[in-house]
């Protein structure tokens, strides 16, 4: 079982939920429907660990070639891969019906979306383009769209902006571990952009040009009336912080700036979260 778990990377699991959690917060009104909030989460978790399963299963070979991967359950022979398939279909039709059932049909067919580009079409791209971290951005964005939905029924300019902040996000977080593994890439086949352009030149380009749109995008909630002038002080400091690791890795292309920037991303998103909830004046 412990490897079965393992398959749907909890770890990650809990970090799109806390996403899907912050679209719920936004988007509902009036007091909070807890079974509606249960439902939402459990299928989103659901989908989630059913994408992450079966995209170990298409992987496996690259991932036996990986040292960082050579241990997950499939390649270190821990589950089988048809099991491995099974189980992830099972996960993906249990969140599906819990989403459709439970939440409704737009958030649904929102969760059927995610997967689907993410499998169909993220997945395989990462063994023929570097575009393929653009691709996986998209679906990566859609927790907060599920959570408001399923609380709202609809999509709002409000959606629309949570999913930009971690839309914007994702670039540098994901740039950064590609930078800090790309000999492991490499060797797997997998075309990552510092795979594709060894000097990591363009790649530091990228985490800087994003971690500077990040910025004023991420003051938007505040101009949207969705929080108050407090969140835009702490969206100055968290984004000002993360935009001088980005500096410091384009100044200084090193694995250790790479990991610099890594955990900047890796705070970044929870106090960001943190700063959107505590001053949008529905708490008390």
């Amino acid at each position: 079982m412990k490897s079965y778990l393992e398959l749907t990377k909890p770890r990650i699991t809990w970090l799109i939920l806390m996403s899907t959690g912050i679209g719920y917060f936004f988007g509902q009104q009036g007091p909070v429907d807890l079974l509606l909030l249960f439902h939402a989460l459990v299928g989103t978790a659901l989908i989630a660990s059913g994408t992450a399963t079966l995209n170990q299963w298409y992987e496996r070979e690259a991932d036996s070639r990986m040292s960082r991967t050579n241990q997950r359950p499939i390649p270190a022979g821990r589950v089988g891969a048809a099991q491995a398939l099974l189980f992830g279909l099972v996960l993906l039709v249990a969140g599906e019906l819990q989403l459709g059932l439970g939440v409704n049909a737009l958030t649904a067919w929102l969760g059927l979306f995610t997967v689907a580009s993410y499998l169909l079409l993220y997945t395989p791209m990462k063994q023929k383009t570097w575009w393929s971290t653009t691709v996986g951005a998209f679906p990566g964005a859609m927790p907060p769209l599920i959570g408001f939905t399923a609380a709202r029924g609809h999509l709002t300019a409000e959606a629309w902006i949570l999913f930009a902040i971690i839309l914007l996000w994702q670039f540098p977080h994901f740039y950064a571990i590609a930078w800090m593994y790309r000999d492991d890439y490499a060797k797997a086949g997998i075309r990552m952009l510092p795979v594709v352009e060894p000097d990591g030149g363009s790649t530091s380009r990228q985490i800087l040009a994003f971690a500077l749109l990040l910025v004023p995008v991420s003051l938007a909630p505040a101009f949207f009336q969705m929080t108050g002038h407090w969140y835009l002080a702490a969206a100055l400091i968290l984004g000002g912080l993360f935009l001088k690791s980005a500096a410091k890795l384009s100044r200084e292309r090193t694995a250790l700036n790479a990991r610099g920037v890594l955990k900047a991303s890796v705070m970044y998103l929870p106090l960001i979260y943190l700063a959107l909830v505590l001053d949008s004046g529905r708490l008390f």
